[in-house]
């Protein structure tokens, strides 16, 4: 193990050795207890695993809700009676997937961003709505 390789794992893996591979943590433990700089470098990893655990969790108002419905039946989507798995239900299944990872996206991006202050993160949050269309994102935490 070198501190390259150290800090690969540590961008892949957090900065908790219980999270990584079998047998990479055993080979890390001994870096850190010989080299300052890996120490550091396990250091910041938690540190980025702390403030992406503090993120608040976005949740979709009702309204967004309602409005995308709407929408989807306005361009003729129809509501079914439940029947087995078709492509209509993948394309919703994706279309979910995109937008879980938009909200992600947005969470993320608050999160990283916790050293500036609340109006600075409040004003990338509009900012990034406005690039996915979702304007009415309530924050709970």
């Amino acid at each position: 193990m070198n501190i390259e390789r150290l800090t690969r794992l540590a961008q892949a893996w957090g900065g908790d050795l219980r999270r990584w591979p079998d047998g990479e943590g055993d080979a890390a433990r001994a870096l850190v207890a010989a080299d300052p700089a890996a120490r550091r470098v396990l250091d910041d990893a938690a540190a980025l695993d702390a403030a992406l655990d503090a993120a608040p969790r976005a949740v979709v108002s009702r309204a967004l809700h309602d409005r995308v419905l709407a929408s989807a039946i306005e361009v003729g989507l129809k509501p079914r009676a439940r029947r087995p798995f078709g492509l209509d239900r993948i394309a919703w299944a994706l279309g979910a997937g995109w937008a879980a990872a938009a909200c992600a996206g947005v969470v993320a991006g608050v999160g990283l961003t916790s050293h500036v202050t609340a109006d600075d993160r409040a004003e990338a949050v509009l900012y990034q709505s406005t690039l996915t269309g979702v304007d009415d994102i309530e924050v709970l935490g």
